[in-house]
C-alpha cells in the first residue's frame, strides 16, 4: 500500500492560483501543446450547446412515442406523472450531468478519474451509445426513403396500382364509399378493387380484410418484409443507399466536432418547429381534425390509479432528455468552466417537454382527420411505433391536396429532428475514446471519425435486409431499458456517497458561485435514487416478451436481445475487476477504497482549485 499512498499524495502538490478563466486555459493549452496534443475545443458560443441539447433531446420518440402514450395512458392526464417524473427523477439527472462534466472537462470515459473503481460505466455508456446508434440510423433510413419516394407527382402511397400491391388493398376512399361487405367472386372470376388491382378470389370478400395503400407500401416496398427473423433475405438496396446516405450526413456534422455541430445545429435544431408550425396549421384546416384533438388532451383522470402510467411517463423521460446515455456528459465537456449549467438543466428539458406536446397536437389532428375519413374511432386509427410515422401520418398526407409537397415538409422534419439525437450518441463515443487516447487519436481526428462512421454502417447492414424490422424490434425492446436505470443510479451513488455531496456542492460553486438549494440535495440524495429503484422494480414486473403485430419471436432470438441488453451493464464489474487486479499489492478491501478515491488527475478542467480544498488538477510537469 505504500505505493498507493505516494500517488494518493500527489494530490498535495496543488498548481499555483490563475487570476481567470482566459489565462487557465492558456495555461492548459500549453500543457497540451507541450505534451504533443491538440488542446480539447469548447462551443464558440453558449446558443450552440443549448441548441446541441436541444436537438439531442427532441428526438423521434417526441413525434411518435409520447403522442401514443398521451393516447394509451388518459389522454391529458398522462402529462400530471410524465412532469412529476420530469422534476423528481429527469431533471435532477440532467442538473447532475451538466454540472459534473462541465467542472471536470471530461468525457463519459475520462470523467471516471472521480471514482475509478466504476469507470464501467462509462464504457456502458459508450456501449448503450454505439447500439442504439446502429438502429437510430435505421429510422433516419426509413425517412430518407421515404422522402426520395416523396419527389412524385403523387406520393407512391396514394393508389393501389403498383407492384408491390396484393389483392387485398384498398385506397381509403373505399374504405368507407365503397361496399365490398356482400362482394362475391368464385374460383376463374376477377374482382377489381380501387387502382384496378385485379384478384382470382374465392367466396365471400370481407371489407375488414382490407390493407391501406399506405401499410402496403411501409411493408412490401419500404421494409419488403419477410416471414420472420429466421428468414432475413437479401440486402434492400434501397434502404442500403439510404442507409449510407445517412451515415454520410453525420460524418459531414461531426467530423470537426463541436466547431461542425455548433454551425449544423442552428438549422437542425430550429427548424423542426417550422415544419411542425406549418404541418400544425394545414392539419387545423382538415376535416375532422379536432376530433383528434379532443382525444389528445381529454384527461381520463382514473388511469393515474394505474401504476403503468407512471412506469411508462418515467421510462419516457429517460427516452427524451438522454441522461445516462452518455451525450449530456459529452456535450457539457466542451462547456467554459463558468457556464451557467443550471439554467441550462432548466431551459433543455422545459423546451423538450413543450416539443413533446406541441408534436401531439401535430399528430392527432391528422389522425382526427384520418378518423373521419375512414369513418372510425379515433383510438382505431392511432397505432404505436413506426407506424404512426410511416403509415397513419403518410395515409393522411395522401389525402391532402398537394401531398407530395406535405410529404417532402414533413420527412424533412423528421431528418433535421433525427439527426440532431444522432449526433449526441455518435459524439459520446468519439469523443470518449480520443479523450481516453489523445496522443494516438486527437490528431487524427477527422479518419477515425469516417472509421467509426464506416463501422457502425456495416454493424447496421443486417437491419436493411428483408428481416431487418425484426432485428430493429430486437434493438428497440431491450436496449436502453433496465441499464439506463442501473447507469443512472450508479452515477448517484458515485458522485454523491462515494466522491460526496459537499464536494459535489463545492464544485458547482466554483463555477457557478453559488451553492445548489436543499431541494436539490434532497433529489439528489433521497427522491432520484429512490425513484430509480421503483422503475427498476417496475420494469422487472411489467417486462414482456418483443411484440411485432401478431409476430411471436423464437426464444433464440430473445437470447440474443438479452445478450444485447446486458453488454451495457456487463462491462462494469469487468472494468472494476481489472481496475482491482490492477492496482497491485494491497488486500481486495485495501484496493477498493483506493479505487473509490478521486485519481491526482481529477478537477476542474482548467488550472484553478475548486472552492472546497479537497479536489486540485494535477497536469503534466
Amino acid at each position: 500500500m505504500e505505493e498507493m499512498t505516494k500517488r494518493q499524495s500527489g494530490k498535495e502538490q496543488s498548481l499555483p492560483a490563475v487570476k481567470d478563466e482566459d489565462e487557465a486555459s492558456q495555461f492548459v493549452d500549453s500543457n497540451q501543446a507541450a505534451s504533443g496534443t491538440k488542446p480539447r475545443e469548447f462551443w464558440p458560443h453558449h446558443t450552440d450547446f443549448v441548441l446541441s441539447c436541444v436537438g439531442y433531446a427532441v428526438g423521434f420518440g417526441s413525434i411518435w412515442r409520447f403522442p401514443y402514450l398521451c393516447y394509451k395512458n388518459g389522454g391529458g392526464a398522462f402529462l400530471i406523472p410524465y412532469i412529476i417524473c420530469m422534476v423528481v427523477c429527469g431533471v435532477p439527472l440532467f442538473y447532475m450531468e451538466l454540472a459534473i462534466a462541465q467542472f471536470s472537462g471530461a468525457s463519459p470515459l475520462a470523467l471516471w478519474e472521480i471514482c475509478p473503481l466504476l469507470k464501467g460505466v462509462g464504457w456502458g455508456m459508450i456501449v448503450i451509445s454505439g447500439l442504439v446508434c446502429i438502429y437510430y440510423n435505421i429510422i433516419l433510413t426509413w425517412v430518407i426513403y421515404y422522402l426520395v419516394r416523396s419527389f412524385a407527382a403523387r406520393v407512391p402511397w396514394s393508389t393501389c396500382s403498383n407492384w408491390w400491391n396484393t389483392c387485398d388493398c384498398t385506397e381509403t376512399e373505399a374504405l368507407y364509399f365503397g361496399n365490398f361487405t356482400d362482394a362475391n367472386a368464385t374460383d376463374g372470376r376477377e374482382f377489381a378493387w380501387p387502382g384496378n388491382t385485379r384478384c382470382n378470389l374465392t367466396g365471400p370478400i370481407a371489407a375488414n380484410l382490407s390493407q391501406t395503400a399506405s401499410d402496403e407500401f411501409w411493408r412490401y416496398n419500404a421494409l419488403q418484409q419477410s416471414s420472420g427473423i429466421t428468414d432475413l433475405g437479401g440486402i434492400h438496396w434501397g434502404l442500403f443507399f439510404s442507409l449510407a446516405f445517412a451515415w454520410l450526413i453525420i460524418f459531414a456534422c461531426v467530423f470537426k466536432g463541436v466547431k461542425s455541430v455548433g454551425k449544423v445545429v442552428y438549422f437542425t435544431a430550429t427548424s423542426p418547429y417550422v415544419f411542425l408550425f406549418i404541418l400544425l396549421v394545414r392539419n387545423a384546416m382538415l376535416p375532422g381534425s379536432w376530433r383528434g384533438v379532443k382525444f389528445y388532451i381529454k384527461p381520463v383522470w382514473s388511469k393515474l390509479a394505474n401504476l403503468d402510467i407512471w412506469h411508462e411517463a418515467a421510462l419516457q423521460v429517460f427516452f427524451s432528455l438522454g441522461p445516462a446515455w452518455g451525450g449530456l456528459i459529452t456535450m457539457a465537456s466542451f462547456n467554459k468552466f463558468k457556464n451557467n449549467c443550471y439554467r441550462d438543466s432548466i431551459i433543455v428539458p422545459a423546451i423538450n417537454c413543450l416539443t413533446s406536446i406541441f408534436g401531439g397536437f401535430v399528430i392527432f389532428s391528422v389522425i382526427g382527420f384520418m378518423a373521419q375519413q375512414t369513418n372510425k374511432e379515433v383510438e382505431d386509427v392511432v397505432a404505436k411505433g413506426p407506424g404512426l410515422v410511416f403509415v397513419v401520418y403518410p395515409e393522411a398526407i395522401a389525402q391532402m391536396p398537394l401531398a407530395p409537397l406535405w410529404a417532402v415538409l414533413f420527412f424533412l422534419m423528421l431528418i433535421t429532428i433525427g439527426v440532431d439525437s444522432q449526433f449526441g450518441m455518435f459524439e459520446t463515443m468519439t469523443s470518449s475514446f480520443i479523450d481516453e487516447f489523445p496522443n494516438q487519436l486527437r490528431k487524427y481526428k477527422t479518419p477515425f471519425v469516417a472509421a467509426m462512421c464506416l463501422l457502425e454502417f456495416l454493424l447496421g447492414l443486417p437491419l436493411v435486409t428483408r428481416g431487418g424490422i425484426y432485428l430493429f424490434t430486437i434493438f428497440d425492446w431491450f436496449i436502453g431499458t433496465f441499464a439506463l436505470c442501473i447507469i443512472a443510479l450508479l452515477e448517484i451513488i458515485a458522485i454523491f456517497y462515494i466522491y460526496g455531496i459537499r464536494r459535489f456542492l463545492n464544485d458547482i460553486e466554483s463555477m457557478l458561485g453559488h451553492r445548489p438549494g436543499y431541494f436539490w440535495v434532497a433529489m439528489w440524495c433521497c427522491v432520484t435514487p429512490l425513484a430509480l429503484v421503483l422503475i427498476l422494480v417496475s420494469i422487472a414486473v411489467n417486462f414482456t416478451n418483443p411484440v411485432l403485430e401478431d409476430y411471436k419471436f423464437p426464444p433464440g432470438s430473445l437470447v440474443f436481445g438479452w445478450l444485447l441488453g446486458s453488454i451495457s451493464v456487463a462491462v462494469i464489474p469487468i472494468v472494476a475487476a481489472y481496475r482491482i487486479y490492477k492496482v497491485g499489492k494491497g488486500s481486495f478491501l485495501e484496493r477498493v477504497r483506493f479505487l473509490m478515491k478521486p485519481t491526482p488527475n481529477w478537477g476542474p478542467q482548467q488550472s484553478c482549485v475548486s472552492t472546497g480544498p479537497e479536489v486540485v488538477k494535477m497536469l503534466p510537469a
